[in-house]
Formats: C-alpha cells, structure tokens, sequence
C-alpha cells in the first residue's frame, strides 16, 4: 500500500513551502506576536492569492476542486513555520462543515467567499474550559435566534462568519444542532481572549437574539461536528508533523553551531539521544498521519480512528519536540529573543484546540472497543 503523495501534490507543497520561507519567517511571526495583531495579513493574503484557501473547495463554488490530500501538503508547511493566519478555523472547520452539511443556498452564500480569502470563518463549540458536549451546551437556538455564550472562539475577532453548536431541545446526542450565523450583524459582541499563543486569536463571542440558519437536520449537529473534527484533528496532525520537524532542525541546527569544553553539544551523547527521541516521534506521527490522510481522503469508514490516532500521536511528538528544542538550546532557548518559543508556544495551543489528548484517547478507545465487538 502507497502512503506517498503524487507527484502534483509533492509540487503544491513545494510551492507553499517556498512562499512560506519567503514570506512569513519567524521575524514575521514575531511581529504578530509582538502586537496586538490577530494573524499576519500579508501572509494570509498571499496565501488566498495563491488558491491555497480554496484548494478542497468545490469549482463551483469558487475553489480550485482538489481534495484532502493537497490540504495536508499545506497543512504540513503552515506549521513548518508556525504561520500565524487563520486558516485552520477557516478552512479546516468552518468551509468543511459547510461542505458537509449545509444548503446549496448557504454554500452559495459562504463557500466562494471563503474560497477566495475574502471572509474568515470559523466554528464556536466551547463555553469555556470544559470539553463542549450535548450536556454542557447552553447556548440556544429557536426561531431561528441564537442566544448564549462561546469561549474561546479560534480566530473570533476577525471572522465574519461562525458554525456554532446550540442547543435545539431533544435528548442526548439529538439536543444540539450547528447552525450559521453571521458575525458582522449588531446582536454579536466579541472580545479578545488571551491564549499562549498570541500569533493565534481567539475570543468570546455573546448572541443575543441573533439571526442564524440551520446547517444540516436539526439533531444531529453532534454527529456532524464530530465528522468536521475528525477531518480537522487529520490536517491539524500534518501542522504539527509540520512543526515537529521543523523544531527538531532547529535544535539539530543549534548543537552543530553551539560549542562547549571545546565540542560541538551535538557531539554529546545526551544531545544525540534528545535529537534521537525527537525523530522517532516524529516518524510515527507522520506514519499515523499518512495513514489519517488516505482515510480521509477516501471518506473510509476508518476515519474516527485513523483520526484519533493522527492526533494523538502528533499532539505528543510535537509537544515533545517543541520541549526538547528549548533544553537544547539551554538558558538561551528561555529567552524572548529566541526563537523555540513559537513552537513551544503553537504545540501547547494545538494540543487543545480540538480538545484535549484525554479526549482523543477516549474516542480512540470507543472506536477499537466498536472494532472488537464487530
């Protein structure tokens, strides 16, 4: 079985990873981090401009009509450099659950504009920092008014459109629904929320009596969004894959150059075992993540638990690799001026942003359950 990419996709990241190097460096990632910016908009629109936004998305509705494997080659290189643009929220969540569940009159509406870059989307599930689930949403929808409370909200500053979770009445899993609303209108107020990763926005957005539109059948907005997740926790896996590698070349790049008691560190053994460690999670969190891609792209019955494990492990690599990035660099890596903390920083903040490994591993544990059963 061929887990490779052809060699059109190997092309497309090629193209995104030299636009990347060229136009968003860390120097650019620091000047978000250090402002009260909520994402890079040079980078953002050149990435819009070179059709990466639009790549999964349908030709008739303004995309390029590819699939889920060029998403992943894009992916991959957005978090080489831990870009600071909101295109996860955007194109990850947002466009995914329109494709997925929404009217052809609200893809029509939504879908070409954030093909194109124009508008930012996103999707607003938490009310806080508990997990969001059918039993702790109290955000409501009736009459076609939503009403309630999402915190944090990934990129909820600047986004014109939301996909948000609310409840609908009903029992269990059937009490909540996803519906559409737009941000721009007067009933929405939002405010800037603190994360550890500043390149990053989120916020708390307040409805009070805003319009909003059903996406898909009222009752099954759990179902559905656990389908958008397990799309996204694939392609967030690639960022952090991306990023992983990236943090490993690093301290790879900084042992060779750092020299003490007249040795390069790298010749140390205890560096060679970090930078060792490193690369084997590295490797298995592309395997799973490979894997996670082939799923995903052919819709297979496979992809909650291909899903759970992509994520797992690149949440772990990642996490790891940012860590061990800054101990190679010792008391410098601590420091402002250095740059280990933008990964530090992005793998502490994508390990939470479609929930918390526990979370995975449980939904990875029901699904191999579901398997043993069968």
């Amino acid at each position: 079985m061929n887990f490779d990419f052809s060699d059109d996709q190997k092309m497309l990241k090629d193209q995104a990873r030299k636009f990347l190097e060229d136009k968003c460096s860390y120097d650019d990632v620091r000047t978000v981090l250090e402002s009260d910016a909520s994402h890079h908009d040079d980078v953002w629109q050149g990435l819009c401009d070179l059709g990466f936004t639009g790549a999964a998305i349908p030709e008739e509705y303004g995309g390029l009509g590819l699939g889920a494997l060029e998403l992943c080659v894009v992916a991959e290189e957005l978090g080489r450099c831990a870009a600071p643009v909101p295109f996860s929220s955007s194109i990850y969540m947002a466009a995914e659950a329109l494709k997925l569940g929404g009217s052809e009159a609200l893809k029509q509406a939504w879908l070409p504009k954030l093909a194109s870059g124009e508008i930012i989307g996103t999707l607003a599930a938490a009310e806080g920092p508990a997990a969001p689930s059918p039993r702790n949403t109290k955000t409501t929808f009736a009459n076609g008014k939503l009403n309630g409370r999402k915190l944090p909200v990934p990129d909820g500053e600047t986004a014109s459109v939301a996909i948000v979770l609310a409840n609908t009445g009903g029992a269990g899993e059937q009490a909540v629904s996803l519906v559409v609303v737009d941000l721009t209108q007067s009933s929405v107020t939002r405010s800037s929320v603190e994360t550890i990763d500043p390149t990053r926005g989120h916020a708390e957005i307040n409805f009070e009596d805003a319009d909003a539109t059903l996406l898909g059948v009222a009752g099954e907005g759990w179902a559905l969004m656990k389908r958008v997740e397990a799309g996204a926790a694939v392609l967030v896996a690639f960022e952090q894959v991306g990023g992983t590698e990236a943090a490993l070349h690093m301290a790879k790049d900084y042992s060779l150059d750092r020299y003490a008691f007249g040795r390069q560190i790298g010749s140390y053994q205890a560096i060679k075992h970090k930078l060792a460690d490193m690369y084997v999670k590295l490797e298995l969190a592309r395997s799973n993540a490979y894997y996670g891609a082939m799923v995903l792209a052919q819709e297979g019955a496979d992809l909650e638990l291909a899903a759970a494990s992509a994520r797992i492990s690149a949440t772990e690599a990642y996490r790891f690799a940012a860590q061990e990035c800054i101990q190679v660099h010792g008391g410098i890596g601590f420091t402002w001026e250095a740059n280990p903390q933008f990964h530090y920083r992005r793998s502490k903040l994508l390990a939470l942003s479609l929930g918390s490994a526990s979370r995975w591993k449980n939904r990875l544990v029901a699904e191999l359950e579901k398997s043993n059963v069968a």
